[in-house]
């Protein structure tokens, strides 16, 4: 089951990942979504901060990665007709077109009215390539192991991050389809702890 790492990123790959990722940020600059975090350049910050979703990476970035694991195992079943690096290139661009929608108006206006993110505008262009790059890193470890590995990453991953931000990738799609406003005060009472 498990492809070698090497057949993940070759020379074309990588180009089509490069040529996609370039006409990603121009559309991001097109919807003129900012470069970075207004208090500055940062690799990192948590939850429930100004910086959150404009900094490279934040507590977000895990629900990426398991993007890409889900990627990968709805992918999986091409295995035989289309090889690793062309199934990454296919997440690759469903991760980008989940970007563009959850940076679209309409999408960040449902998450400042019906989810805990109350000053949510969007992800920053960094942000933006920080969540497609963990996306790469989630389909990459989901290439090199069981589904049982796979499934049980998810679930730390899910159940560490409901414990340390009360949100998650499950909590974060429900909230977006079904908001609870129960579910929003819950959300909100950790931001205050």
């Amino acid at each position: 089951m498990s492809e070698s790492i090497r057949t993940l990123f070759t020379r074309r790959t990588l180009l089509a990942a490069f040529a996609l990722t370039i006409l990603f940020v121009g559309l991001l600059y097109l919807e003129d979504r900012p470069w970075w975090c207004k208090q500055g350049l940062g690799f990192w910050t948590v939850a429930w901060t100004p910086c959150t979703s404009q900094h490279f990476l934040d507590p977000y970035a895990l629900t990426h990665a398991l993007h890409g694991i889900i990627f990968y195992w709805l992918l999986y079943p091409f295995a035989s007709k289309i090889s690793l690096h062309w199934r990454l290139i296919g997440a690759l661009a469903l991760e980008i077109g989940w970007e563009l929608l959850e940076n679209s108006p309409w999408v960040v206006q449902r998450y400042r009215q019906d989810t805990a993110a109350l000053d949510y505008t969007g992800d920053s262009v960094i942000n933006a390539i920080g969540d497609v790059v963990t996306t790469v890193i989630g389909f990459a470890f989901a290439s090199q192991f069981s589904w049982k590995a796979s499934l049980v990453v998810f679930i730390v991953l899910e159940l560490a991050l409901l414990f340390f931000i009360r949100d998650n990738l499950t909590l974060n799609l429900f909230m977006l389809l079904f908001p609870l406003e129960s579910l929003k005060e819950w959300q909100l009472g950790g931001i205050a702890n």
